[in-house]
């Protein structure tokens, strides 16, 4: 009797976990992306510095 009380709670939490939402990562990749660019930048712009002088 105890087996199927404990099969019917493992598929509960089962289900729960399927139900979860995917969130859209789009805006942390457009942010991800300036940040980036922004560090190239400066870098080249670091660069160019050292060898002009």
């Amino acid at each position: 009797m105890a087996g199927p009380k404990v099969k019917e709670k493992e598929s509960n939490v089962k289900k729960q976990v399927n139900h979860e939402e995917e969130t859209s990562l789009k805006g942390t990749l457009a942010s991800v992306m300036i940040l980036g660019g922004i560090i190239v930048l400066s870098w080249i712009g670091v660069w160019m510095l050292f060898v002009t002088r």
